[in-house]
């Protein structure tokens, strides 16, 4: 029996640790040969030394489990970067199939206290490196439809939001704005590359990775410390998602939004209207609106507009 991605290729950018690796890891194992990509940057808010080591190690990895994988260090915040690996993986197998963007880094500071380079940072590798390789990977696939008369291709895309943007982040100005950023960015995607053949979904994952340590840092390590089972928290609970948004069977399921984490996925519905109010004249006054809208703040029970973030378990702190 063959296998879903079975002579797929595909792409996974900051694949050198935590989500990215485990996603890697996935697609490999279901068939796909990866060009695992990860700048090599030691510092979880972009410092240091860019090395090729992480990449290197998932690699190596995907081969000895019998995979086929390349590596690549670069930067995906830099467009000719960018392009030069979605330009490796097409020389290298052919054809691009499956691009996940998951590259970021953090610099959290409350928002009266944000420096100009604390939020162009965070906004340029989350939301800039998720357009680069989106930029690229679309004008592949379009190249491919075009060079076969129109007919749809096979691609498929999956971005890397947060809950940040779900529930907000007091801490994380720029990092919430990149990955609402990022919503935005796949929707718009989606709609534009559906003629393709071309599909494009969003994820928010919790896991627990570099980016995360002190947020989970009190959380159980793992779900039951009697059998040892598989950490809550843990990246291989969200691995699958994007293996299967990555596979043929979901040829249907496009510009939609996804929270993933230990064993629980859930599917969030674009915002809809909770409320309307119409003016009895050409325009509102400030009394009229003062009189609808006032009312009805005032009635609704404390931290309703959280609504979305308590059913799906999250806590009004810093981002995941």
């Amino acid at each position: 029996m063959s296998l879903p991605l079975e002579g797929r290729s595909a792409i996974v950018t900051g694949a050198g640790r935590g989500l990215g690796r485990a996603e890697a890891l996935e697609l490999a194992r279901l068939g796909a040969a990866v060009v695992v990509n990860d700048y090599g940057q030691p510092g979880r808010d972009g410092s240091g030394e860019a090395s090729a080591g992480p990449a290197d190690e998932v690699m190596a990895e995907i081969r000895a489990a019998g995979g086929t994988a390349i590596a690549h260090t670069g930067d995906v915040a830099d467009h000719q970067q960018a392009r030069q690996l979605v330009e490796l993986a097409t020389a290298e197998f052919g054809k691009l199939d499956i691009l996940v963007n998951n590259a970021g880094i953090l610099r959290d500071r409350m928002v009266f206290s944000m420096s100009e380079e604390e939020w162009d940072a965070v906004i340029r590798v989350h939301l800039k490196g998720h357009f680069n390789t989106t930029r690229f990977a679309a004008a592949h696939w379009r190249a491919r439809s075009k060079a076969e008369g129109g007919r749809p291709v096979y691609g498929r895309i999956v971005n890397t939001s947060s809950e940040a943007f779900l529930a907000g982040s007091a801490g994380q100005p720029n990092y919430a704005a990149a990955k609402g950023g990022i919503v935005g960015l796949t929707t718009s995607t989606a709609a534009a590359l559906a003629k393709y053949g071309v599909t494009a979904n969003v994820i928010c994952p919790r896991a627990r990775t570099r980016m995360t340590a002190d947020v989970f840092a009190g959380a159980a390590q793992q779900a039951d410390a009697d059998d040892g089972g598989l950490d809550p928290l843990a990246p291989e609970h969200v691995a699958p998602l994007v293996g299967y948004l990555a596979s043929p069977a979901a040829a249907h399921v496009n510009g939609q939004l996804l929270v993933v984490h230990g064993g629980m996925v859930a599917v969030v519905e674009r915002p809809r209207v909770a409320a309307r109010f119409d003016s009895k004249q050409d325009t509102f006054t400030y009394d009229e609106l003062d009189a609808l809208l006032g009312p009805y703040y005032a009635e609704r029970p404390e931290g309703e507009t959280f609504a979305a973030a308590e059913v799906l378990g999250l806590r009004r702190e810093r981002g995941r």
